[in-house]
């Protein structure tokens, strides 16, 4: 598996999840304090969070079949970016899992000359 399959992933991660929080906290302003003016950045926030999900989704996936993750992982994989701050936590788990696996094939591989 190369590297750039996990770093494509980790961007994704953070990405979706950083737009997450900030959505929260928008509709936290919008809903529960009632805010003027937050009705736009709801909006907006929430249009670009759910196709940089669909993204992140994409590369999510990709990255568990190259990593032949189970498919109960692969699944809470795919959910972190639903839950907010729950994709840090995630991708940190499966950025230790599959390192191994890209140092392994890197060794494999033989030199280039």
């Amino acid at each position: 598996m190369k590297k750039s399959i996990l770093t494509r992933y980790r961007v994704m991660a953070y990405v979706t999840a950083v737009l997450l929080i900030v959505l929260t906290i928008g509709v936290i302003g919008k809903r529960v304090l009632h805010l003027d003016g937050f009705d736009g950045f709801v909006t907006a926030v929430g249009i670009a969070h759910g196709w940089l999900y669909v993204l992140y989704l994409v590369f999510a996936f990709d990255l568990g079949t190259k990593a032949k993750m189970p498919l109960g992982r692969l699944a809470w994989v795919l959910l972190a970016g639903t839950v907010p701050t729950a994709a840090f936590f995630v991708e940190r788990k499966v950025t230790r899992e599959v390192q191994p696996l890209i140092a392994k094939e890197a060794d494999a591989a033989p030199a280039a000359v």
